[in-house]
């Protein structure tokens, strides 16, 4: 069986598919959420969950928490006398899981789709598959956060064509990602988010407020253990809104007691900054999927900060609708990739979903410019498929030799946003040499193909030999040999056709074609902007503009054969 597990910042939990539908898999002590921390003790034996929380407030020291918001980087993590990366930590807690699994089951559990934000990128994706693997576990496949939702929701089931935002504010991170359903489709238009935004920073809210009111305490005098503890009464303070407006902190600090009250309002009124970071996400996910806000159907809300009542609150202002509640927030990402596993295993009781997803950042190349005559500025990032576009997806940019005599190219190949290329992520380097010649006479066009399974492959052609060099940079889902991977890219092959190419599109230039022939005097002029307007449109390679403009165009020839 197929479990799925939704790997958390501040809890992780799994689910399995039975005869009733997903359901929840208790751990060890009879509870549906294992907390994220990993703790050590002198005998060098690990312990996960509950226990290793409990640990972590008596012995400082001994316990790892909050480690999933490093995943994918080479930040090390002591527990006592021994360090771990974030990937290792986090195969403790996917092994705890699988071991509470089998013990519910009955049975060996070696599978497992697991679930990431939808932005973490390529490098925290590997990390997350190697967490499994450590773990026992082979990774059926890494499946973002939202999307495990949103099949959870059951959203493909409830209309013809609609479309969702998920809003996922986690322990840790925080996602929104537009989908939208056609049929059995479930596309996912955009992603954003940030990893360092979750529950763990509303908490600290309350905690700064704590000392605000306490400003004889000072933070650096205190012992971990007492930190610690006022993190836990913070914690337990922010869960308490949830059933009053107001609540309160009582810490033990040294051998006093020390009281802290706060109304809800005041607490919201200080977590106004927090609230801000959150609206920037949403509009950059509804502009990235050319959606307006009262194009949404259905929000629905995901991960266990969204139980706050401040942030309900703030949703339902910000997209001007209830959310929807009615699955725990907790337990949706689990649920929907145990039924993503169900879909792998071609349950018979489960209808089956096509699932399309985006790239969650840009991919593109390290470029030199010449800003203007002799004056060159290096290390920029020329995009070559931009974040969001809708996966598989092929592009292709032409790029120039930048000095005289130059005989071989580098193409950088890099995963991110920002303009220079030091700040994005580097996947690898692929080198041609090309005929030496003036600077801007020898040329190469570079394709990108990214496959569903994060599978990148890099191909270039210099222009004038018609020589071409490819590379393949495998990702986090790529458990495919060369020979999977070559055939895969075979498939995809008409990926690399022009839109303008592809039959329909082609068909109703043609006809414009025959039209404007067909045409004289203003109507001519009228069919001649059309077809340029359409041919734009094409040449943006943007699958979504490139459906509306169609419909359009088409509309447009129908209405001049008519007249």
């Amino acid at each position: 069986m197929i479990i799925g597990i939704d790997l958390g910042t501040t809890n992780s939990l799994a689910a399995c598919f039975t005869e009733e539908g997903p359901k929840i898999i208790p751990n060890r002590l009879g509870k549906k959420l294992t907390p994220s921390v990993v703790s050590m003790d002198e005998d060098e034996q690990i312990y996960v969950g509950d226990l290793a929380v409990e640990r972590g407030l008596l012995y400082p020291g001994s316990a790892a928490s909050v480690f999933k918001r490093d995943m994918g980087t080479e930040r090390q993590f002591s527990l006592l006398h021994k360090t771990f990366l974030p990937e290792e930590l986090s195969s403790f807690v996917l092994r705890a899981l699988k071991e509470d699994a089998e013990v519910y089951l009955g049975e060996e559990v070696t599978e497992a789709v697991i679930s990431v934000p939808a932005y973490f990128n390529d490098a925290r994706r590997r990390a997350t598959k190697r967490a499994g693997e450590l773990a026992g576990l082979k990774v059926e496949r890494i499946i973002s956060e939202p999307t495990a939702a949103a099949i959870a929701y059951g959203l493909y089931q409830n209309r013809d064509h609609a479309r969702f935002l998920v809003f996922d504010l986690g322990g840790g991170t925080f996602d929104v990602s537009v989908l939208e359903l056609y049929d059995t489709i479930l596309e996912v238009r955009a992603v954003a988010g940030d990893n360092f935004l979750g529950g763990e920073d509303f908490t600290e809210i309350l905690e700064d407020l704590f000392f605000e009111k306490h400003k004889d305490l000072d933070r650096l005098t205190l012992d971990e253990k007492t930190l610690r503890q006022i993190h836990k009464q913070a914690e337990s303070c922010k869960i308490g809104f949830n059933d009053s407006r107001v609540s309160a902190m009582h810490c033990k600090v040294g051998e006093e007691i020390l009281d802290f009250e706060i109304e809800m309002s005041r607490y919201e009124e200080a977590c106004e900054e927090l609230l801000d970071k959150i609206r920037q996400p949403v509009r950059r996910s509804l502009a990235d999927a050319h959606i307006k806000l009262a194009d949404i159907d259905k929000v629905v809300l995901v991960g266990g900060a969204t139980k706050s009542p401040v942030v309900r609150r703030f949703v339902s202002r910000l997209f001007k609708m209830l959310p929807d509640t009615n699955i725990n927030p907790d337990e949706a990402v689990a649920m929907g990739a145990a039924i993503q596993g169900a879909m792998k295993e071609r349950r018979e009781a489960i209808k089956e979903v096509i699932l399309t997803d985006v790239c969650p950042f840009t991919l593109g190349t390290e470029v030199v410019r010449e800003w203007e005559k002799g004056v060159f500025e290096n290390g920029l990032f020329s995009p070559i498929i931009d974040r969001n576009t809708v996966i598989p997806a092929s592009r292709t940019e032409r790029f120039y030799t930048a000095h005289d005599n130059q005989t071989q190219l580098r193409v950088h190949v890099l995963q991110g946003e920002s303009r220079f290329a030091a700040n994005n992520l580097s996947l690898g380097e692929l080198s041609v040499d090309v005929p030496s010649g003036k600077a801007g006479e020898q040329a190469i066009d570079i394709t990108y193909t990214y496959d569903i399974n994060s599978i990148l492959e890099v191909e270039v052609k210099i222009v004038s030999t018609q020589k071409t060099a490819k590379q393949v940079f495998k990702g986090s889902n790529a458990d495919m040999s060369d020979e999977e991977i070559k055939e895969r890219f075979e498939t995809l092959s008409y990926l690399k056709i022009h839109p303008r190419d592809r039959e329909e599109n082609k068909y109703l230039l043609l006809r414009g074609e025959r039209i404007y022939e067909e045409s004289i005097g203003d109507r001519r002029h009228y069919v001649e902007t059309a077809l340029h307007k359409f041919e734009s449109t094409l040449n943006t390679y943007d699958s979504g503009k490139i459906e509306e403009a169609k419909t359009e165009f088409r509309a447009f020839l129908e209405d001049m054969e008519d007249f």
